[in-house]
């Protein structure tokens, strides 16, 4: 794995603090290219000529989560179930998370068109436990369902929960029916929370906007998650950058480090940084716990075969000795440290 520049970490470390803007856009902590009409330019005739597997041929699953299970709390006080993509229900020291929540059919501004998931979601929304906190990274379609936000508002059992997400994406969730007073908006390094559950905004490497022209016009972030007894990292959307070791040496080590590995390509390996990136990302924020790859199997937002990021994964986890987390989609599994969990469900 390749070393980083000094003058990169040192830039890194510069940009460990709060965002910083340019009129009205928010700024990457360093430089970045998120690509435009060009990158779509070049990305055409890839697309066009793509022989990869970008859809399941056959049907996956269904899967099913026993919502009885959220009766009892786990015995090791960490339990999670990814319900695909980047939605993941965190159970952490007596705490309930969601993060980045999208029950949507399709991860895109219109209903008929655009990414269609591959399997529904395992658990309907209306049998969901009750919440402690939402947390939602960034305004991204995959990221922010507006259908689920506007539904999870309306259920009686959202009542008490607060709503967490990055600077200018409370408006969004405002305008989706989510309560002003319930809304939390947090730059990079704030934090909100007490000793039962503490939750961090910080720096990635990514962008913002629900077109092409409201670009980096709100915050994107990534979360660290720490109860009583135990720390989880949420790494939402990022490619790979330097402060990867800033962020684990003020706030891990971490017991499960959550790590997009899908949607990458070399077109746009500055905001997303696939398995590869995902190895050297966990290795510099400390190497600690299990790696939980995210952000895979469940849309069609890249180039690469649908299958491609985990099988990628597995190879670089093997060749690195990481230790992986990747469940079954829908199935509530507790985090042990040390063991492992590799699911076939994909295969």
């Amino acid at each position: 794995m390749n070393l980083a520049d000094p003058a990169e970490i040192e830039q890194a470390r510069r940009f460990l603090r709060r965002a910083e803007r340019q009129e009205r856009r928010f700024l990457n902590p360093v430089p970045t290219s998120v690509g435009g009409w060009r990158t779509l330019r070049d990305a055409l005739p890839l697309y066009l000529n793509n022989k990869e597997e970008k859809f399941p041929r056959k049907p996956l699953g269904p899967f099913h989560t026993d919502p009885a299970v959220y009766a009892s709390t786990p015995s090791s006080g960490l339990r999670l179930t990814w319900i695909g993509h980047s939605s993941t229900l965190i159970e952490i020291d007596g705490m309930r998370v969601l993060t980045d929540p999208v029950w949507d059919q399709r991860a895109s501004p219109l209903r008929w068109a655009g990414p269609k998931r591959f399997f529904a979601a395992p658990l309907p929304l209306e049998s969901l436990p009750r919440l402690d906190v939402v947390l939602v990274s960034h305004d991204h379609y995959d990221h922010l369902g507006e259908s689920t936000i506007r539904r999870l508002s309306r259920m009686d059992a959202m009542r008490q929960t607060e709503w967490v997400t990055s600077l200018g994406v409370g408006e969004i969730l405002e305008q989706y029916g989510v309560k002003r007073r319930k809304i939390s908006e947090l730059d990079w390094t704030e934090s909100i929370g007490d000793s039962t559950l503490q939750i961090t905004a910080v720096p990635s490497r990514h962008f913002s906007g629900r077109s092409m022209f409201n670009r980096f016009e709100t915050l994107w972030s990534a979360f660290a998650l720490k109860g009583p007894k135990h720390n989880v990292y949420f790494g939402a959307d990022s490619g790979w950058w330097a402060g990867f070791e800033e962020i684990g040496h003020e706030y891990g080590p971490f017991d499960l480090t959550m790590l997009e590995i899908g949607a990458f390509s070399e077109l746009w390996k500055d905001i997303h940084m696939g398995p590869d990136g995902a190895a050297q990302a966990f290795a510099d924020l400390g190497g600690k716990g299990l790696l939980m790859p995210i952000h895979w199997g469940l849309f069609d937002l890249a180039l690469h075969g649908w299958r491609q990021p985990m099988e990628r994964m597995l190879d670089v986890a093997t060749e690195n000795g990481i230790p992986l987390w990747s469940p079954e989609p829908g199935l509530p599994v507790e985090v042990v440290s040390g063991v492992e969990l590799r699911s076939g469900w994909w295969r």
